[in-house]
């Protein structure tokens, strides 16, 4: 078994310190890549805490900027980026603050152009498979069911017009 060079605490610190200052972070990340470098495990902790007071490391910061870029550039919904901070081991109480910060007319303004979109792409279909392929393409990229629906109904009305 060949061991991998381990870094000293300092040389981690300076390391992670970059790795912050590049991009926002959540705890997670911080971890796994402190555990990279081959470090124990109250070492890693205290380096975190290190990171969290010299503000370096802030959840709820990293959560702000991970929902606005994953809408902005995405057009993700709400439930896939709630998803996707779970899954980063985000508190439940920071993404709700994170969710927030959405602005609701933009989220609707890109609800609506993204199911105008997608039903103008499926000009060959008859009405009911447009409205269930593009329901189905608006709940992948996260909307909630409810403001799926009432974009669809005011999709399809003024189509019929």
């Amino acid at each position: 078994m060949v061991l991998r060079n381990r870094l000293t605490k300092e040389q981690a610190l300076q390391k992670i310190k970059h790795y912050c200052s590049y991009q926002e972070r959540c705890h997670r990340e911080v971890k796994d890549k402190l555990y990279s470098f081959g470090l124990r495990k109250n070492e890693v902790e205290e380096l975190v805490s290190q990171l969290i007071e010299n503000n370096y490391l802030n959840e709820e910061r990293f959560a702000i900027q991970f929902a606005g870029g994953k809408f902005r550039m995405k057009q993700w919904g709400r439930k896939k980026i709630q998803y996707e901070l779970q899954q980063k081991g985000v508190n439940s109480f920071i993404i709700k603050i994170a969710l927030k910060e959405l602005e609701e007319k933009k989220y609707l303004e890109t609800l609506q152009k993204l199911a105008a979109a997608k039903w103008k792409a499926l000009q060959d279909e008859n009405k009911l498979v447009r409205q269930s392929k593009t329901n189905a393409y608006l709940l992948q990229k996260g909307y909630e069911q409810g403001v799926i629906s009432d974009v669809l109904k005011n999709l399809t009305a003024s189509v019929s017009l």
